[in-house]
Order: C-alpha cells, then sequence, then structure tokens
C-alpha cells in the first residue's frame, strides 16, 4: 500500500478558510496517472495538482492540474498555490532567485515572488496573451443564462470568450446587486455550448463590495464539477484583458502596466482577493499576470 503526503492550501487569501482550496501532491510521479482523475474527484476540491519531474531539466517542475471533473492545461490558484507549499515547505530550492517556471499544458509558466524570511508574500503567474472569441449582444438569452432580467445586463458591451490559456464567458452586469442574485442555468448554457464554444462562465460588475477593489466577479464551470468557483485566477487573466480592451479601467497615458484588483467568493462565503496585471503598448496587450496570497491548511496521505 503506498502512502501519499499532500497539501492542503488556500489559494488567493492571507486568512485560513478563505480564498479558494487546493490539494497538492508533492510528489506527483508516485501516483499512478490513471488514478489521478479519480483522486481529484474524490477530494472534490476545485483543483488538484501533481507535481512531477520538469521535461525540460532546465525548468523547475512539470505541472499536471484536475478539476472534480476534467484535467486542465492550465490554471491560476493551483499554479500559484503548489508555488506557494513548495517553496513554503523548502519542497523546491530557489535560493537567490526570484522565479520558478512551470511546465503546464499550455507551455511554460513563469511563476514568481519575493521571499522576507518566511513570508513568500504575493506569488504572481505569467499568462499566455489573450485571445478574443465570440460575443453575445441578445441581452434576454444573457438574462436566461443568468436568472436576472435583461436590464441587469450591461448593455454598453458585448458578452464575449476571452482565452489566455483557458476559455471564459465574461458577462458584464450592471451592479452588485445583479452578480449577487444570479443564478447559472446550465440548460441554458448547454443550448449555447456550440455557439460560445466554453462550458465556463464569468459575471461581473464594477461594482464591489470593498471601495479600493477594481472588480467584483463570480465563476460558474459545471461541466469541470465546479459549480461556482470562489477564485479563478485562469479567469482573472482574460477578465483584466476584457477591462482593458474596452476601456472598462483607466489606462493611464504614462505608464505600461494596468493594475486591477478582482474581489471574488464574497457569495460563498470565501472572499478572494486577485491581483491582475495587464501590459499594453500602441493599444495592444503584452502582458498578463495574475498574483495572491496563499496560507497552508493543513497536510494528510492518500493510501492506495
Amino acid at each position: 500500500m503506498k502512502k501519499l503526503l499532500y497539501y492542503l492550501a488556500d489559494v488567493f487569501t492571507d486568512e485560513v478558510f478563505g480564498g479558494n482550496q487546493l490539494a497538492v501532491f508533492p510528489v506527483g510521479e508516485e501516483v499512478p496517472e490513471h488514478l489521478m482523475q479519480r483522486i481529484a474527484k474524490e477530494l472534490n476540491l476545485s483543483e488538484t495538482t501533481f507535481v512531477l519531474p520538469p521535461v525540460n531539466p532546465a525548468n523547475d517542475i512539470k505541472l499536471r492540474i484536475f478539476t472534480p471533473g476534467k484535467e486542465l492545461p492550465m490554471a491560476g490558484h493551483p499554479t500559484i498555490g503548489t508555488a506557494y507549499v513548495l517553496l513554503q515547505q523548502k519542497l523546491l530550492l530557489a535560493e537567490g532567485r526570484n522565479q520558478v517556471i512551470f511546465e503546464e499544458g499550455v507551455g511554460n509558466i513563469p511563476v514568481t515572488f519575493k521571499q522576507d524570511g518566511q513570508d513568500l508574500g504575493l506569488i504572481t503567474m505569467s499568462q499566455p496573451l489573450p485571445e478574443f472569441g465570440q460575443t453575445v449582444t441578445d441581452k434576454q438569452v444573457l438574462a436566461d443564462l443568468l436568472s436576472v432580467e435583461a436590464e441587469d445586463i450591461a448593455t454598453e458591451l458585448p458578452a464575449q470568450v476571452v482565452s489566455c490559456g483557458v476559455p471564459f464567458f465574461y458577462v458584464f452586469l450592471k451592479n452588485l446587486a445583479a452578480v449577487k442574485k444570479a443564478r447559472l442555468r446550465t440548460e441554458v448554457l448547454e443550448h449555447q455550448l456550440n455557439y460560445i464554444g466554453t462550458e465556463s462562465v464569468f459575471l461581473f460588475s464594477r461594482e464591489t463590495e470593498q471601495a479600493e477593489h477594481s472588480v467584483h466577479g463570480r465563476m460558474f464551470a459545471p461541466a469541470f464539477g465546479i459549480p461556482e468557483d470562489p477564485a479563478t485566477g485562469s479567469a482573472c487573466g482574460p477578465l483584466g484583458c476584457y477591462l482593458v480592451h474596452y476601456g472598462l479601467t483607466p489606462v493611464e497615458t504614462d505608464t505600461t502596466e494596468t493594475k486591477i484588483i478582482c474581489e471574488q467568493g464574497f457569495e460563498m462565503g470565501r472572499p478572494s482577493l486577485l491581483y491582475i496585471t495587464i501590459g499594453h503598448e500602441n493599444n495592444s496587450i503584452t502582458g498578463v499576470k495574475v498574483g495572491g496570497k496563499s496560507v497552508l491548511v493543513g497536510e494528510g496521505y492518500f493510501y492506495l
């Protein structure tokens, strides 16, 4: 019988029981590949990661990421949370460095950090540049999808699919109350799926719980086994791109970066903060970064 160590962390928070939960298996090569998905389903967290030796020895690790329903090519809170666990537990030696490279399904993902004693502070991942996809302008379709009124849908911009490695469908709502009352209707999503091409829906408003934050969001991905996600790093990169692309976030003329703070998970009792940085030059997006803090919650063993 194998005894497999795993750690539990809360990601995109600095407090236990906030943010998004993550299980990390630091010695993933000991886990039979055919059991990885079953383990993720057994744990039933948003994501579970397995740390493997890198294919390219110049990189630090290879990371495989599983929701309860599917393997993902890239994800935010698993990348940042895994980096936190490995660095905090001294399982990844990075003395004298402030960056590590993870191999993921979309390619190499740089992860940066600034260690001050035991405090790792903000850990930030780079994401691929955005791809803008299908748009939907029919307010009634969007209202039916989210169980809100047509007048709750912001009319000035289209709902649109945007991807920085993983596609999400973004719907802009007029206010915080509309975001809070929304309930995803899976039968409407299934009906629209062939057109929009993604199973993950992110809705947001510019009205926030706390004045210093930029945007309030919620994310639903029932097909991945995630009815609602408390913090979604892979969605916040494209969200920042959407906000910059459509001018919803002021872009200073004397800087090449726009910083955005997204609050998420408040409706679930797991408040999360995601720090987004979008690089831009000559009306083009040149860089996408998402960062956050993490805390270690516990550890245990899986018996196989």
